[in-house]
């Protein structure tokens, strides 16, 4: 195999089910996991949320974070991030959907604006006090002056972390409501809590911390509020169903075999475990080995039992791919976008498939898979970067440099986006949509440039 089509396996491999890439400029810094399975779980648990707060369900993006912590926070404008460590440790659907409603109350109560607010109102104190402490320091009274610098840093930071319990307590109370709303129980959300509360007592039993000290409401009075919400909830009862509990195992069998370490993940889905979860989990410990041929086994019999699961395809296609034979992996990925063709996921990864094997006449193919890509997802970096390397397979400059830029500009690199911007605008044909295209980031990117030199 040429060098060239070595460096565009690699780059399928880039693109693999659960791909750690970037997301928009204000989250680069998190390592995200792009899977579309776990994206659409993610989305319907989401969205009768978002609905039900006010919110515009498709303005509302929720991103799963690879990282072991248990986590989960808001960004604005309307980002939720659910770190990989807390949904692993959730136990039902409806526990990841309480914390989903916590979230999306920090959005519609507009805690992100105002959690700047606190930040600087905190600081006033922090502020004065050390004014009045170098006053007293210039006056020789040196240690004076170091106490009331160090205690106006302690009032500021007591009363930010009371702002931010005062939000806290507030998301609570929104995911109640939303919880109402859509008819489903608070359960979830309580003991997703009251496991928190137990933990911070144990840490708390050795470290005793200041209550005051802690971001959030204290752990139990925090459960007990939330409680007198479950027993007023005509909803209280109602249980996960057996197909919303059934995806959601398999999303979590799925992320343990491609995050956990090779033996804890074993030790949770042992070889002894016969179930459609514990083979889902060994395909991806066995791909991440390597051992190809046990990864398509247990895979290849998920898929004779689920026949119209695309995603089972798709990872099918994708232990062909790390095998170094795109071929192989075309009518399985071909397969899993027929079955689901709205998404942009599946088609970036036959597309690159198709571009990895070199045929001239699959790069066309490929390109056509990449634009119905960008038609859902216009800000995905890594599909830019397959739609310049297509467009250079099939020997349209142009556009590849148009393509790179429009790469760079969403990645943040305006320097970057200008040259290639500019490249594409000399060769493109004027006033053509692309050609405006390239004008419009020239026109955009050229004073952020500037900036980013300086």
């Amino acid at each position: 195999m040429s060098p060239n089509a070595i460096r565009k396996l690699f780059a399928v491999g880039l693109a693999a089910t659960l791909l750690i890439q970037a997301v928009p400029v204000q989250a680069q810094s998190f390592g995200i996991l792009r899977d579309t399975e776990t994206e659409e779980m993610l989305k319907a648990y989401e969205a009768p949320l978002a609905k039900a707060a006010g919110l515009d369900p498709s303005a509302v993006k929720t991103y799963l974070v690879g990282d072991p912590s248990l986590n989960a926070f808001a960004m604005q404008p309307a980002n939720l991030f659910i770190c990989a460590g807390m949904l692993l440790w959730m136990r039902n659907p409806n526990e990841l959907i309480g914390v989903l409603a916590h979230e999306t109350g920090h959005i519609s109560g507009a805690h992100l604006t105002r959690g700047s607010y606190g930040a600087k109102k905190a600081m006033i104190p922090m502020l004065a006090s050390m004014l009045l402490g170098l006053g007293a320091m210039v006056a020789g009274a040196g240690e004076l002056g170091m106490v009331m610098m160090g205690l106006g840093q302690a009032v500021a930071e007591a009363q930010f972390m009371t702002f931010t319990r005062v939000q806290e307590s507030s998301a609570d109370q929104i995911a109640a409501r939303l919880l109402l709303a859509t008819r489903q129980s608070p359960a979830g959300l309580v003991n997703t809590f009251r496991r928190f509360a137990q933990a911070d007592a144990m840490r708390a039993s050795y470290n005793r911390p200041d209550r005051f000290a802690s971001s959030h409401p204290v752990g139990q009075d925090r459960v007990f509020d939330l409680m007198q919400k479950l027993e007023s909830s005509p909803y209280r009862d109602v249980q996960d169903s057996p197909q919303s509990m059934h995806t959601f195992t398999m999303v979590q069998a799925k992320l343990a075999g491609f995050v956990l370490p090779v033996k804890e993940a074993l030790n949770r889905y042992p070889v002894s475990n016969a179930s459609a979860q514990a083979r889902y989990a060994r395909a991806f410990v066995y791909m991440r080995q390597p051992d190809f041929q046990k990864a398509l086994a247990e895979i290849s019999s998920l898929i004779q039992e689920e026949p119209n699961n695309p995603y089972f395809y798709e990872v099918r296609g994708q232990i062909h791919v790390s095998m170094a034979k795109p071929a192989l992996a075309l009518p399985d990925l071909q397969k899993a976008v027929s079955l689901r063709p709205g998404a942009p996921q599946l088609r970036l990864m036959l597309a690159g498939a198709q571009l990895a094997t070199e045929d001239q006449a699959l790069a066309a193919e490929a390109l056509k898979n990449l634009k119905a890509a960008l038609l859902v997802e216009n800000d995905d970096i890594f599909t830019w970067y397959q739609t310049a390397q297509a467009y250079s397979a099939v020997k349209n400059v142009p556009m590849a440099d148009l393509s790179t830029a429009e790469l760079w500009y969403n990645a943040g690199d305006m320097r970057r986006a200008l040259v290639f911007a500019m490249r594409a605008r000399g060769k493109l044909p004027q006033g053509s949509a692309d050609w405006e295209r390239a004008q419009d980031i020239i026109g955009a990117a050229g004073p952020l440039a500037k900036q980013q030199r300086g």
